[in-house]
Order: C-alpha cells, then structure tokens, then sequence
C-alpha cells in the first residue's frame, strides 16, 4: 500500500495514512483503503483497527488538487468509490477507533465519523464537514452520520454554515470523544480498542451492526440519484470557479 502503513500486533491492525504532509484523499487511496478494510474484516486474526494519520494532519480531505483534473467518468468512479468506502467503514462489524492526530476537515472527518470512537490530538486544529461552501453537495446519509454524533439540530446548523470546529468544541459537542497529547495518541486509542476487543466479538459486533440499522440502510441504499446531483453540482461553471480559486490558495501554501 503507497497511501499508508499496515501494521498489524497481537490482534490490533493499525492503519496510519501516509501520503504527502497532509493525506489528501485521492483515488488511489480510496482504493487502497477499501481493499484493506475488506481484508481486515474477513481476517480471524485482527479483532480491531486504529485508524490515524501523522502530527498535525489526520487528513485534510479530498484532494482537490488531483480530483478538479479527473474527467467526468473519473469522477463518477473516485465519487463512487468514496461512498462505498464510507459504507465500509460505518457497517465494520470489528471496533474501529479514530486516533486523530492534527487536523480533520470534510472528508478527513467522514473517515472519523464512521468509527466507533474518536481521539484527538490536543492542538490549535479543526474538525467536521464544510462541504457546503467548497460547492460539494451533502447527501443525506452523510447528515445521519453526523447526526449520530452531534444530534440532528447541530448537524444541520453546522452542515449548512460549514462549520469547522476546534478540538475544544468538537470534545464539547460530542465530535470527538476524547483528548489527549499527540504523544499519548495511540496508547489511548489502543487502550480503547482493546476494551471492545475483549468482549464477545460475535455478541459486540452483531450489536454495533443492531444499533447502527437505520443508518446503515440509508448508506447501503442506491445513491445513483444523490451522486448525479452532486456531479452536476462539481462540474458546474461556479462550482469549478471556486475550486480553481482553492487549488491556487494550496498550491500558493506548497510553494511558500
């Protein structure tokens, strides 16, 4: 795997991201990452998986830079394949804890949302869902994940005004179910996870799939419909304007 490392010690497989500074989440490690997970879950010898990034960047979310040149049937695919990989994700039947280790901003912060615990790294970073004014359209399954943290109202509030929230606000409002330092990042999250591995897998997970019914069907449903909307929406003309606008403030901030 290019896009991370996969390390795997006494039942617990820990996937760190690893591409570039920040693990911008392009094609290739959506990819990456769905092909892991179904072996992870399949495997009789990994009871739990850690997800996580490096200091100060868990991930900043889509990358904008690589998906603006996709063609139209390349984006279909990398949009496809990003909502399979959340389906994955949230219908794991094994824990999944989120070691987030810097900042978490869209889809940096699906990811997170889609585990079973979250830890974060204290720090000046943000966390949660602006994809509204980056011109992405949300679709409803991506507000009951959300909502299954941070209460429908807040969601909602927070879904339409973009709004990112520091590591203080995210602990307060339920994003983030715990902080601790950077260095006692994964000791923690490891010290989680294994609480959920000693109980009853087959009792544990049949239970987490129990508890997440609702939700799951909405993500497992057929999206056609909501990923032509948002496809209609990433090639329109203001849509691409303020995208070109974004990559020109990253490339400037590569650069600088």
């Amino acid at each position: 795997m290019s896009t991370f490392q996969l390390n795997i010690r006494d039942r617990l497989a820990i996937i760190t991201l690893d591409k570039g500074r920040s693990n911008p989440i392009n094609h290739q490690m959506i990819r990456e990452l769905l092909e892991a997970i179904k072996s992870l879950e399949s495997d009789q010898n990994v009871g739990g998986l850690i997800l996580t990034g490096k200091e100060g960047f868990f991930s900043s979310g889509i990358d904008l830079i690589e998906a603006y040149d996709y063609d139209q049937e390349q984006s279909r695919l990398f949009w496809t394949d990003f909502l399979t990989l959340q389906a994955e994700l949230a219908a794991f039947k094994k824990p999944i804890v989120a070691a987030i280790s810097g900042h978490s901003p869209a889809g940096g912060c699906v990811l997170a949302i889609c585990c079973d615990y979250r830890v974060m790294a204290r720090g000046e970073f943000i966390i949660g869902l602006n994809e509204i004014p980056v011109g992405i359209i949300v679709p409803d399954f991506v507000f009951s994940l959300y909502a299954f943290w941070l209460g429908e109202k807040k969601a909602y509030q927070s879904l339409l005004e973009g709004k990112l929230f520091n590591v203080d606000e995210a602990l307060q409002y339920g994003l983030v179910d715990e902080v601790c330092t950077f260095e006692s990042l994964l000791s923690t999250a490891e010290k989680k996870i294994r609480t959920y591995m000693k109980l009853n897998p087959v009792t544990w997970g049949q239970s987490k799939l129990n508890l997440r019914k609702e939700l799951l069907h909405k993500i497992s449903a057929d999206n056609t419909e909501i990923l032509n909307h948002m496809l209609k929406q990433w090639w329109a003309p203001e849509t691409r304007q303020g995208l070109q606008m974004m990559i020109q403030n990253l490339k400037s901030k590569k650069t600088a």
